[in-house]
């Protein structure tokens, strides 16, 4: 049975509006410490945005109305952690404001050019790039304190694990801020 353009565009917007109503469950789990779900959530997101790309592709291409949201979307799954983890004291998980500020202010910059586009202006290489590296830093940086890597002998339950992973997520908070600042400049200098 194949399944037509229309309903997989329909099923792509649908994930899309699904993935801008995490935000508000994630960061009340944050603010409320259940690192857990707010972890699973921000997957969840992540997931989404990648089937909802796949499923537009199978359809021949999403709607202009997807194109628009889905960049909206991804910026308001994206800004709940990145202000918690902002908003932290320097003794766990923590982003200095002004990177987190920077970013956001990027997001806003480019959520208008692309708003000013007819088709919504379609995501630069560099862009998608930007948003895999925001997905797995955020995802490392809020790695639960009690979890592991399963019952293999270097990780049985050793406390400092989700601390390394934290490190790592840190560490690749940068070059997505890089990334984010160079695919900017890249929409701009086009539009």
């Amino acid at each position: 049975m194949t399944v037509s353009a229309g309903v997989l565009r329909r099923l792509a917007d649908g994930l899309t509006v699904g993935r801008a109503v995490l935000g508000l469950p994630l960061i009340l789990a944050l603010a409320g410490g259940q690192a857990t779900l707010a972890w699973l959530l921000l997957l969840l997101g992540g997931l989404s945005d990648a089937a909802d790309g796949w499923l537009a592709r199978r359809a021949g291409g999403g709607s202009v109305w997807g194109a628009r949201l889905d960049p909206l979307t991804d910026k308001i799954l994206i800004s709940a952690p990145l202000l918690w983890l902002a908003s932290q004291p320097t003794s766990g998980p923590h982003l200095p404001l002004w990177a987190v500020w920077l970013l956001l202010a990027r997001e806003l910059l480019i959520s208008g050019w692309r708003a000013a586009q007819g088709s919504g202006g379609p995501a630069s290489l560099s862009g998608k790039a930007k948003t895999i590296l925001q997905f797995a830093s955020l995802l490392l940086l809020l790695w639960p304190q009690g979890w592991t890597l399963g019952t293999a002998a270097w990780t049985s339950g050793d406390p400092a694990l989700p601390a390394v992973l934290q490190g790592i997520g840190w560490w690749l908070f940068w070059p997505s801020l890089l990334l984010a600042l160079s695919s900017a400049w890249g929409y701009l200098r086009r539009g």
